[in-house]
């Protein structure tokens, strides 16, 4: 009923939205460009769909899916504890610790993450044995490194420490942009340093180191497929280049390769999608408790979205 009061008021100006052409404009190209994509894909016989579809669900690719997400989660896990450790060394008042920090992080993100996985495939060739016992001294336990350090294990090593450097800065950055005033009021209710970065700065950190983080998540994705310098032969890509080798179609596996990574990083954007909504929150309306109360109050038609309706009223 009040609705239909306002309506009715003398003189009222009604805007309308202006048109814009470019808008259709743009969308008729996109359009056409899409269907004319779209039809070249379908039609050009030298994609071979057929072995697409065959391989597609191909035991061994799968396999290499599997192994492919287990490398990203070992190095990922690695890399952020890592990551973590030399951001607090960072930022810590010994010189030491600053720079034995500096120098990780200098020495992991200056080299090639191809180079130091020949590195770390190499590495029973530089020491057969590794011992533990005193230093310059007697070795008292001695471990074979070919035994120790599989293809697998120096695949996650190396991916881990490289990733540690760049997440090291990431992680930093998020630290330090939680306001100092944060960490002297909980200083003058009694709490510890190590609590404080516990419960107070990480927190409040994580709603910056979130985004980065989970673009380096799919970046190490997609960087799996260079384990072959370990060399490691299980993951996906080299899955797919062993099939094509194999049958003399390279097209078709690409293609293979590419939508399960596509289909993996997707799922990984929605998980980052998530995490950034749920440490965001206090900071954004969007899917708030608040901005959905009013919503439903808007749809209930009890009041007016644009008040200066009840003060023409």
């Amino acid at each position: 009923m009040a609705h239909e009061q306002h309506s009715q008021i003398p003189g009222r100006i009604r805007a309308k939205e202006v048109f814009h052409p470019g808008t259709l404009i743009a969308a008729i190209i996109v359009a056409v460009l899409a269907a004319m994509l779209l039809h070249g894909l379908v039609t050009n016989k030298n994609f071979q769909w057929d072995i697409v579809w065959m391989y597609l669900r191909d035991v061994k690719v799968i396999q290499g899916i599997g192994y492919t997400l287990l490398l990203t989660v070992g190095a990922m896990i690695l890399g952020t504890i890592l990551a973590l450790v030399m951001a607090i060394m960072r930022t810590a008042s010994n010189p030491v610790l600053r720079g034995v920090s500096w120098a990780y992080i200098f020495v992991f993100r200056g080299i090639p993450v191809y180079t130091q996985l020949v590195f770390w495939g190499l590495v029973s060739v530089l020491y057969p044995v590794i011992g533990l016992g005193v230093p310059f001294g007697p070795q008292f336990v001695d471990f074979d490194t070919s035994k120790l350090f599989t293809a697998g294990v120096a695949a996650v090593i190396g991916l881990g420490l490289n990733e540690g450097a760049y997440l090291a800065e990431i992680i930093r950055s998020g630290l330090e942009s939680v306001d100092s005033g944060q960490s002297e009021a909980a200083k003058a209710l009694g709490m510890k340093p190590s609590l404080i970065l516990r419960r107070i700065i990480i927190p409040q950190a994580m709603r910056v180191i979130i985004p980065p983080l989970g673009n380096e998540t799919i970046g190490m994705l997609k960087t799996t497929s260079l384990v072959l310098a370990v060399p490691f032969t299980l993951d996906l890509q080299f899955a797919t280049n062993a099939i094509a080798n194999r049958i003399y179609a390279p097209i078709p596996l690409l293609i293979v390769a590419a939508f399960w990574y596509l289909v993996m990083t997707s799922i990984l954007m929605v998980g980052q999608h998530y995490l950034e909504r749920y440490y965001g929150r206090g900071f954004t309306n969007s899917g708030s408790k608040r901005s959905k109360r009013q919503a439903a109050i808007n749809a209930a038609g009890t009041s007016h979205i644009d008040p200066s309706l009840e003060v023409e009223q």
